[in-house]
């Protein structure tokens, strides 16, 4: 008899449906299949491939009203943010479709007494296992990549959004890729090792906690399989002495409160030098109490329910901590009595190491400021973490900021005056515990290949 898994409304605390999960025979038989699917879809052309791609992107926008009703039942997602994730993943599969060719196009190399080629080709089954906090992105983020490359590809979403994970298939379907090219595996939390260890599988990605990240990467590395990890973080916003206020209040609250504050690259402590602090303070946490929870499927709604009760729960703990050990609330800090998994916007300053907000990742709308004395310790404090995914700066000099950001900022990407997230053109991956390989700009789309050298006497 099957396993089931329930997907659940964040929002009512209501199950939505069940899911039956698949045997441990039936997973490699999906395995298998998608290896000799492989076999086909790496002698497709680049062109034959890309239109396909194209057509799923386009679907995704074509469907936006259905697909972002999913995504705000099965995770809370405020209904308004939605289809910018679907646009998102358009924009992905279109500069995915548009550019695989000159990415992994042979390249000619000089050589004694011949020439040579490094060629980048496909190794096979790319086996992605992928959050929940942007169902829709995170899936298209790695899958689209590696098939523009000519793998094929593995899915193992999160179980809460199954239901996504299910509407992705349809997708891909409907676009007229060819059968199991793209498989969603609907499984156990213990069958996923053996995915890892199957002899047809040749890289693994992941994306969420660092500490499931270091479990994957060992599995991986004991078969000699590649990964990539993309893993959380406690981004860094330095709020500088020329900054413009209004801008930076503006970017922070947006950073801090986009997707229910559930997103790895959220601005999430924010450093001020001593010359501004009061008044940034003073209008950040003003802008940040006019905003209140509510219905994900209310175009108004800014900020939704966290995506699960466990998460929730583990949000506040962090919280009260942080204020055990000295921090102060400034607005926030208790869990609503109402049905649904919420929590309140919350800012939390006097916020120093040693505390979960100083320290950790706080998946969730909550604010650290943390004061700093000038320029040079703002750097310090923003790297004082363990994660190294994003940041930003805010100085109305744009080059000072650059150079800060080029030269000693010790993260994957950092915003400039402003709060962005992943670009299609863009490296997308950290450093440190936030994880190694970069996905979008063409980067992840070289992550599984074989740089294959050929080298030719004449």
């Amino acid at each position: 008899m099957a396993n089931t898994v329930k997907t659940i409304n964040p929002a009512t605390g209501q199950v939505i449906r069940e899911f039956d999960t698949i045997s441990d025979q039936q997973l490699q038989d999906k395995i298998e299949k998608t290896h000799e699917a492989f076999l086909d879809w790496k002698q497709r052309s680049f062109d034959e491939r890309g239109a396909l791609i194209r057509k799923v992107g386009d679907l995704l926008v074509e469907n936006q009203d259905r697909l972002s009703k999913l995504i705000t039942e099965e995770m809370g997602k405020p209904i308004s943010q939605a289809p910018g994730e679907l646009q998102l993943c358009q924009g992905i599969c279109h500069y995915s479709a548009d550019n695989a060719a000159s990415f992994l196009a042979d390249e000619e190399r000089d050589l004694p007494g011949g020439r040579a080629l490094v060629s980048h080709q496909p190794i096979g089954v790319i086996f992605g296992i992928q959050p929940w906090n942007f169902p829709f992105y995170q899936v298209i983020r790695y899958s689209i990549a590696n098939l523009m490359a000519g793998n094929t590809v593995l899915l193992k979403h999160a179980p809460n959004v199954w239901g996504c994970a299910e509407a992705l298939e349809d997708i891909f379907r409907e676009a007229g890729m060819p059968e199991n090219v793209f498989n969603v595996l609907y499984i156990q939390e213990d069958q996923a090792s053996q995915v890892t260890e199957h002899k047809l599988v040749r890289g693994v990605t992941f994306t969420g906690s660092a500490a499931t990240g270091r479990k994957i990467a060992a599995a991986a590395g004991e078969h000699l399989k590649k990964t990539v990890l993309e893993l959380g973080s406690n981004d860094a916003f330095l709020v500088l002495e020329d900054a413009d206020i209004d801008k930076a209040v503006d970017a922070c609250v947006t950073g801090r409160i986009n997707n229910n504050g559930q997103t790895c690259v959220a601005a999430k402590r924010f450093v001020v030098v001593d010359a501004v602090y009061e008044q940034f303070r003073d209008a950040y946490l003003a802008k940040m109490k006019q905003i209140e929870f509510g219905d994900p499927s209310d175009k108004n709604t800014q900020l939704g329910p966290i995506a699960r009760e466990d998460l929730r729960d583990n949000l506040h703990a962090q919280v009260k901590e942080s204020i055990e050990k000295g921090a102060t609330c400034l607005t926030g800090g208790e869990v609503p009595d109402r049905e649904g998994y919420f929590y309140p916007v919350t800012v939390l300053e006097n916020v120093t190491p040693g505390m979960p907000a100083y320290d950790g990742e706080l998946f969730g709308p909550v604010a650290s400021l943390i004061r700093a004395k000038d320029e040079a310790d703002a750097i310090r404090i923003a790297n004082d973490s363990v994660y190294g995914l994003g940041g930003g700066i805010f100085s109305e000099d744009e080059k000072r900021a650059e150079r800060l950001a080029r030269d000693h900022f010790d993260t994957g990407m950092v915003s400039i005056n402003g709060y962005y997230i992943a670009q299609p053109n863009l490296p997308f991956g950290g450093v440190k515990d936030s994880g190694y390989g970069r996905e979008h700009g063409g980067f992840g789309m070289r992550e599984f290949v074989n740089s294959k050298s050929l080298m030719i006497a004449q």
